[in-house]
């Protein structure tokens, strides 16, 4: 939707494919027995590049698309009975936390200003530029990040500099927990990764109006506007070429001519399922996967007054969670929960006296497990888990259920495996081995998306569209 958005500034007339018969992709929303659920991302974070598009047709964003700061972001429930929340800005976090455990206030500011002097170095590197164009590392704020490229955490992992950092057990699972925003192990992953914390603590997470759908909806809507067409419920069956350059696409409708083609297919299936006959770039699409999920969208008849919008209920053994989904790609039997209550910020979400529970837990991506007998598991482990950390006996409770699993999510979104964040960032080049932009081999076919660079994340796969799209003359 942004690249759509962007290249009709452009001057081009653009057409979107889509599969579904709904917009947005895993950024959508689903209704059943008077409950109302975000079906994927639930965190949203620098509502400015939503804005930014706003802002590139001419309109005023503030009269098209809402959201309100959150304070607190976060609710922390641990296995020993404490709770911790997660407050915006660093002033406010540091002294909560502090006052909660067993780390200093200044020992708190102190990460968290190490996370902002990442952030502040890599930013330009890898958020805002492509790295597949030489000419861009001949800029100043490329070659500083590389001149400061010891300052970024990238020979550690987010664990080992965790553990530096706090004495706090409960505080290290706090800030290793943001590998999984793009589904990888902070045991793993670099702690470049801690720079995340700083987006959220420190820039802000938000609620959109309306839910995450809402960011769709307003998206979708500023599109037709300025006069993007979409065709809903038309998948593209090949991205057609002829002497290296694009021609078109194919649907079961036949075939139609275009002068550019952006994919927004995750990349392994774009080559797999759009480009068959095309030579794949082996070395980039076999790079190991991210985490799946199983997560159940429960109508809840009761209202727990303990919980908030984001609620984490953390496991006991966070390493052993982590190594089960990625050393022996199974699921863990005491996992850590993540529930999502949009009715807490939209009453009309659920049923008077009532919640929408967005329950998800991270697994391994599809390797052909058992997926059914995993969903059997992970529901009792998780009502075991939610009444033993809220002494409550939440069966009773669920009215509504829904269930996705990493197989739904791959026929769904076509995230291949049902890799939710495309490749994993298990090592020190992830950042450097994700997909370009665009193609080397094929003139005017490009890709944008969380599957290829800068990432997976709201705020980055608009990126991708606006570094996809600046490449495009």
């Amino acid at each position: 939707m942004g690249a759509a958005i962007r290249m009709r500034n452009k001057g081009y007339q653009v057409t979107v494919f889509e599969a579904n018969s709904f917009p947005g992709g895993k950024l959508s929303s689903e209704s059943k027995d008077g409950y109302r659920f975000d079906m994927g991302p639930s965190v949203f974070t620098m509502p400015q590049y939503v804005n930014e598009l706003f802002e590139l047709s001419g309109k005023n964003p503030a009269e098209h698309f809402r959201y309100t700061q959150l304070d607190p972001v976060y609710k922390y429930f641990f296995e020993d009975g404490t709770t911790l929340e997660s407050y915006h800005g660093k002033e406010k976090f540091a002294e909560q936390m502090a006052a909660r455990g067993t780390d200093s206030k200044e020992d708190i500011l102190k990460y968290l200003n190490r996370t902002e002097t990442i952030y502040n170095l890599t930013d330009e590197v890898f958020l805002k530029n492509s790295l597949h164009k030489l000419k861009n590392f001949f800029t100043w704020p490329v070659l500083r990040g590389i001149l400061n490229f010891g300052k970024i955490g990238a020979f550690d992992t987010m664990n080992g500099a965790n553990k530096k950092s706090f004495k706090d057990s409960r505080l290290v699972q706090i800030f290793n927990r943001y590998a999984t925003y793009n589904g990888s192990s902070p045991y793993l992953s670099p702690a470049t990764l801690n720079v995340i914390a700083h987006v959220e603590i420190v820039k802000g997470a938000y609620y959109p109006e309306g839910g995450m759908v809402g960011i769709t909806h307003a998206l979708v809507k500023l599109a037709k506007e300025i006069g993007v067409q979409f065709k809903f419920s038309t998948p593209v069956r090949e991205i057609l070429i002829e002497n290296k350059t694009v021609t078109g696409i194919r649907t079961d409708n036949g075939t139609e001519a275009f002068d550019v083609v952006i994919s927004n297919m995750d990349v392994y299936n774009s080559y797999k399922k759009l480009m068959p006959h095309v030579k794949r770039p082996a070395k980039t699409l076999n790079q190991p996967k991210s985490s799946s999920g199983i997560i159940f969208y429960w109508g809840i008849k009761k209202e727990f007054k303990e919980l908030g919008l984001h609620n984490i209920l953390y496991a006991e053994n966070y390493e052993e969670e982590f190594d089960t989904i990625f050393s022996k790609k199974a699921m863990y039997h005491d996992p850590t929960i993540y529930v999502n209550i949009t009715s807490k910020h939209t009453p009309t979400d659920a049923p008077p006296g009532c919640e929408n529970w967005f329950a998800f837990i991270n697994v391994p991506n599809n390797q052909g497990q058992d997926w059914d007998a995993f969903i059997n598991e992970a529901r009792e482990n998780m009502i075991n888990k939610v009444n033993r950390i809220l002494k409550t006996d939440l069966r009773p409770y669920i009215e509504s259920e829904m269930v996705f699993d990493p197989r739904v999510i791959e026929s769904r979104t076509s995230s291949a495996f049902g890799a939710i964040y495309g490749n994993s960032s298990n090592n020190k080049f992830a950042a450097f081995l994700r997909h370009a932009n665009f193609s080397k081999d094929i003139k005017n076919l490009y890709f944008c998306g969380g599957s290829v660079h800068p990432g997976p994340s709201i705020p980055l796969c608009l990126l991708s569209a606006k570094i996809t799209t600046g490449l495009i003359n």
